[in-house]
């Protein structure tokens, strides 16, 4: 048996290994002071008190109180890996970004995959969507392009995003998940109708990371050398092939091996069976955004690949696992606001939200100085700015270099090639009603045409399987959004909550009538 087991269970006799004939290290404490001890206290005695003195013992215990830093609000559990971005198709006719540059141009690049709503500790199989975030580290500055497995969303406007992730987390009294609270929002926020059916579909199951397709989901701009500038959408498909999980197979899985994907991910990587993922981009103009059907920066909605095609853009290649799990995984940090020249933002709510609430998620999880912090640094640029100071300032704190500005020294000034592009804006400032756009066309699309009959059956099940735990007027309302989509949609899940309720009262009823002085008339009318 001992010969067969995978990368991920023999990666400590695999060190031992690598590290061939090379002498132990001294043991330090974190100053690097030589240790001579590091199994017994310093005690006044053999049976006396410890020692103050006991630097080893507080060098060590004082670090591991801190070890844990916060876990991330959502898309707290992950794996990630390291490789490369290659240019295989020429764009600069669309935008001036040197990760661009030419055709054959290889850019260093880190991919965090994720769960979304569950804690650290969850398995990865349930169904959730996946993060898929890349980080592009480009001599103009690193590029954070912060995706998922889906190229929509569930809501539209960013201030909603608090109460959403709420209601995908704990019961703030039971400290339960609650279908109340997942289904009472989503049922009450009927733009989320086109990713709950993605994520009841076969697809809210990936096998894995490698078998699943990511999408910068958001609208963005680009720029090019000319100061011509079109929106795109960024998607990147899997090269591996698509590849699902069953209910049945999820659910043993999430018992059984909880961490199937983080070690999926890094096996292959351990036995050179390197995943990658083609690279595409989509292009709207202004003039055609200014005329188009619906809003074009609807996170909600999708663009046509027939009206709007994938063009190739290049390859993206995963090759090297983490180092060290908590050095290079739970501390890389992306910043959607983080974009080299050539890339900008679109008016896209949900991006203008997160442009905001990405970096100051990571100065409060990671600290001020977390670009710093080696897997974020932007290691392939020179940073030079005003910013000082902080806790864990890693660098020189740029020495002895001005730290305001304007100033007559010769430090650090703006290059007037790098301002963003212009652009209108004229309409009132408001807070713009976004509920009544059109929420059921996409989602009847991909009912009708884009599953087949088994899948459709199967998205039903898994919906009203899921639907069940919610309150009846909860699952009634859900149920007249779907049958707004189509009422084949509607009624097919209706008929399953009708069964799964009338199995539910059944129970009740013999629960009840089991009880000593209960008539069965009784137990009928409760």
């Amino acid at each position: 048996m001992a010969e067969n087991r995978d990368k991920t269970t023999d990666q400590m006799k695999l060190w031992k290994e690598n590290r061939g004939a090379q002498r132990p290290d001294t043991l330090t404490t974190g100053a690097g002071v030589p240790i001579g001890d590091k199994l017994n206290e310093q005690t006044a005695g053999p049976r006396g008190p410890l020692l103050v003195q006991d630097v080893v013992f507080t060098d060590e215990m004082a670090h591991f109180d801190r070890e844990r830093i916060p876990e991330r609000v959502v898309h707290a559990k992950g794996a990630g890996a390291f490789g490369y971005f290659e240019v295989t198709h020429d764009i600069t006719r669309f935008c001036k970004a040197k990760v661009f540059e030419h055709v054959g141009k290889t850019t260093p690049i880190a991919i965090r995959f994720s769960t979304v709503a569950g804690e650290s500790g969850s398995a990865d199989t349930v169904r959730d969507p996946r993060g898929f975030a890349v980080k592009f580290y480009t001599e103009e500055g690193n590029w954070d392009l912060t995706g998922n497995n889906t190229p929509i969303f569930f809501i539209r406007d960013a201030l909603l995003f608090p109460s959403f992730i709420h209601s995908q987390k704990r019961n703030p009294q039971t400290h339960m998940k609650d279908p109340d609270m997942v289904w009472d929002f989503w049922s009450l926020r009927p733009e989320s109708l086109h990713q709950v059916s993605f994520l009841f579909s076969d697809r809210g199951l990936p096998d894995g990371h490698r078998h699943m397709n990511g999408y910068g989901s958001h609208t963005f701009k680009m720029v090019n050398a000319e100061g011509q500038a079109v929106y795109c959408k960024f998607h990147y498909k899997t090269d591996q092939g698509i590849k699902n999980l069953t209910v049945e197979e999820a659910d043993r899985l999430a018992s059984s091996n909880p961490d199937y994907a983080i070690a999926d991910l890094f096996n292959a990587i351990a036995n050179g069976n390197f995943p990658s993922w083609t690279f595409y981009i989509q292009v709207m103009t202004f003039e055609q955004a200014e005329k188009f059907r619906f809003n074009p920066f609807d996170l909600t909605k999708v663009w046509s690949h027939k009206e709007y095609p994938l063009i190739p853009v290049g390859k993206l290649v995963l090759n090297r696992n983490p180092v060290n799990y908590f050095a290079e995984v739970e501390q890389i940090a992306f910043d959607p606001s983080n974009m080299p020249p050539g890339i900008e933002p679109s008016p896209d709510k949900m991006l203008q939200g997160r442009l905001f609430s990405y970096p100051d998620t990571h100065r409060h999880r990671l600290g001020a100085n977390y670009l710093q912090i080696p897997v974020n640094c932007p290691f392939r640029a020179r940073v030079a700015n005003y910013q000082r100071d902080g806790p864990m300032c890693m660098t020189d704190n740029q020495g002895g270099a001005p730290n305001y500005y304007p100033n007559s020294f010769s430090a650090p000034d703006v290059q007037s090639c790098f301002k963003e592009s212009k652009f209108k804006v004229s309409p009132d400032v408001a807070r713009y009603n976004s509920a009544d756009e059109d929420n059921v066309t996409q989602v009847r699309t991909f009912f009708t045409e884009v599953l087949n009959e088994e899948e459709r059956q199967r998205l039903c099940q898994n919906m009203a399987g899921a639907l069940k735990g919610a309150q009846l007027f909860i699952q009634k309302r859900m149920v007249q959004n779907l049958m707004a989509v189509h009422p084949d949609y509607g009624n097919r899940v209706q008929a399953l909550l009708n069964k799964y309720n009338a199995e539910a009262q059944k129970n009740i009823n013999v629960h009840v009538y089991s009880r000593p002085g209960v008539s069965a008339v009784a137990a009928s009318k409760m």
